[in-house]
């Protein structure tokens, strides 16, 4: 007897979230220099969505001296 795939126990989330929290988008707009600490947590700005597997990085970014 096969067992439905419905209750087999999954290795965690397979694909990646279409959502960013609240922190994770904090820490993207403050790379981008588009928020401060004071400008507190409501109405921030439209974050884009980085598409990517899990366990991958990002496009490395340069540094401005």
């Amino acid at each position: 007897m096969s067992l439905d795939k419905s209750l087999k126990k999954g290795g965690g989330l397979a694909r990646a979230r279409n959502v960013l929290t609240r922190a994770e988008r904090l820490a993207v707009l403050q790379e981008d220099d588009r928020w401060k600490p004071e400008q507190g947590v409501f109405n921030l700005p439209k974050t884009k969505f980085r598409r990517l597997a899990p366990g991958q990085s990002g496009p490395k970014r340069v540094e401005k001296s």
